[in-house]
């Protein structure tokens, strides 16, 4: 079903036609936006279920930021909740950009889900080639998936902290957050020191798709994030929903790259951990 982390809308709908089974997630979310079941209930992808990123792919926010990973056995009856199977391809789509589907994306693999794909350019791409929308939802089968933790790196701070001094850890962010110019969201503005600064936007087009591999590439190499070698490279956010995008622009080039799952939002829940503050040193 194409490659091993993305779906185009006509392979997807060519897969519906072969009888493939599918559990198709609408992941739509905004921080701060209008809910992302709005625009499921308005119109969606055929047989899709919502999946609510606050409430099945995030914990209680707390200390450890304002997304943690949720326990194994939550996202366990979450997802069996949403029909995920071990046995079931699962495809993940969100708006367009896939910054909110790529934290499905994530969360599935390291949970242990190997068959999951994110549909690139999400609903906007598959309604622009004239595919069918529905309103209507329809009661997914109860599925059978099991999480298993450890699929994909992870790294708390102190993890992040050693790849800033060993490899290259980089923040998604804004330029003017990562500048601490401003923060909107947290209550201290900065960045980790040591963290070079490359937006989750630099990883895809005006129409939302992923940028061609050499692109990518191109893009990691401005940054000195190394596509081709052993140096550990991560990357985080402000919560750990949009680093996950970064961490499948990765994945696209070959590199495997780790999260920091609290991302900035847990960094600064502890007083004594340096904060950083203006351009990028590069």
């Amino acid at each position: 079903m194409g490659s091993p982390e993305l779906l185009t809308p006509t392979q997807l709908a060519d897969a519906f036609a072969t009888g493939a089974q599918l559990c198709v997630l609408d992941v739509r979310w905004t921080l701060n936006g209008p809910p992302g079941r709005q625009a499921f209930d308005a119109g969606h992808i055929p047989t899709a279920v919502f999946c609510d990123l606050d409430r099945d792919l995030a914990g209680r926010p707390g200390r450890g930021g304002r997304h943690p990973l949720p326990t194994p056995l939550d996202f366990t009856l979450s997802m069996r909740r949403l029909g995920v199977s071990r046995n079931r391809t699962v495809v993940v789509y969100d708006a367009s950009d896939a910054t909110s589907a790529a934290r499905a994306w994530w969360c599935l693999r390291y949970f242990g889900h190997d068959d999951v794909h994110v549909l690139d350019g999400g609903f906007r791409a598959w309604v622009d080639v004239g595919l069918p929308v529905a309103t209507d939802e329809l009661p997914p089968e109860p599925g059978d998936f099991t999480s298993v933790p450890g699929g994909l790196p992870v790294v708390d701070a102190e993890g992040a902290a050693d790849v800033a001094a060993r490899g290259c850890l980089i923040d998604v962010r804004a330029p003017a957050r990562y500048r601490g110019d401003f923060e909107p969201v947290d209550p201290v503005a900065g960045h980790i020191p040591g963290a070079v600064n490359l937006p989750t936007g630099a990883s895809v087009g005006a129409d939302g798709r992923f940028r061609d591999p050499e692109r990518l590439r191109q893009a990691f190499a401005g940054i000195g994030a190394p596509t081709d070698d052993d140096r550990p490279v991560a990357a985080y956010c402000g919560s750990g929903v949009t680093a996950a995008h970064t961490v499948l622009a990765l994945a696209l080039v070959g590199q495997r790259a780790a999260l920091y799952a609290g991302s900035w939002s847990d960094w600064i829940t502890k007083r004594q951990r340096p904060v950083a503050t203006g351009p990028d040193p590069r």
